[in-house]
């Protein structure tokens, strides 16, 4: 969380990072039900899947440019004050939100793998998820060092299987 990365900073940063936050228009802050969301929720359809009673699918917004630039835009302004150092896509909704969010705030992507998906890896151990158990996910090896701060993106956080992988 913002509040979180604050805390890592040393006063100086903190100060100046604080400074930004509040100049910013409060008006302009994404709120979970404000106008945005709900422009956003009204491309999303929804339905029962894998026993999950409203799997939402991202597809809706990949039909719609204006919404999809909206969503990127969102959460660059949401992350750009983080001081991230990359930017992680788990596998594979991922992949699609990821890349414009890195190339927006200049960091490198890189994705997270099924296995057998990608070679020369380092592999989590298995996880469950909402429909069952995976067999772990595959980061690059190199992608990231000791002490990196790195955003990871997915279509949505459930049971958090993946994100913990």
């Amino acid at each position: 969380s913002l509040f979180d990365a604050l805390e890592d900073m040393d006063a100086s940063e903190c100060i100046l990072k604080a400074r930004a936050v509040g100049k910013a228009d409060v008006n302009s802050l994404n709120l979970q039900d404000g106008p945005d969301a709900r422009e956003i929720a009204a491309v999303i359809p929804y339905f029962p899947f894998k026993g999950i009673p409203r799997f939402y699918d991202i597809g809706g917004f990949l039909r719609e440019p204006d919404v999809f630039q909206k969503i990127v835009d969102i959460f660059v302004e949401r992350y750009s004050l983080l001081d991230v150092d990359s930017i992680g896509g788990l596998d594979a909704r991922g992949f699609i939100l990821g890349p414009p969010i890195a190339l927006a705030l200049k960091k490198p992507f890189f994705m997270l793998r099924k296995k057998g998906k990608m070679p020369n890896c380092d592999f989590s151990k298995p996880y469950k998820v909402e429909y069952g158990e995976r067999e772990g996910l595959g980061i690059p090896r190199g992608a990231v060092k000791k002490g990196d701060r790195v955003l990871l993106i997915d279509d949505l956080v459930a049971t958090g299987g993946a994100l913990s992988a």
